[in-house]
């Protein structure tokens, strides 16, 4: 049996739904973070299935640059919830609006 470009996608779509599930039901910031590289993830593994099925390099080019920002926006985010978490001692999404001015 071969792996087709849809075996691909079923994952991928199967891998957004549950980094979507994960931002929708969780109250944890860690955990909806988590839940969000997640679904990054799963859009990178149709772009590299995409790439590939069409013998290009320029999906996997892509992936590569995504991966790049998102270690970026992995070391600011992770800050912003250390930071949060050193001020209140929690890091549950309700206390995030306790800190407006």
């Amino acid at each position: 049996m071969t792996v087709t470009l849809e075996h691909y996608l079923v994952v991928s779509a199967l891998l957004f739904c549950i980094g979507l599930l994960g931002v929708v039901m969780r109250r944890n910031l860690l955990v909806i973070y988590m839940s969000l590289e997640l679904m990054l993830n799963a859009a990178n593994l149709a772009l590299a299935a995409f790439s590939r099925f069409n013998d290009s390099l320029d999906g996997q080019i892509m992936v590569f640059f995504i991966v790049t920002v998102a270690a970026a926006e992995v070391a600011v985010g992770l800050a912003l919830i250390v930071a949060l978490y050193r001020k209140r001692r929690t890091a549950h999404v309700e206390d995030i609006a306790s800190l407006k001015l």
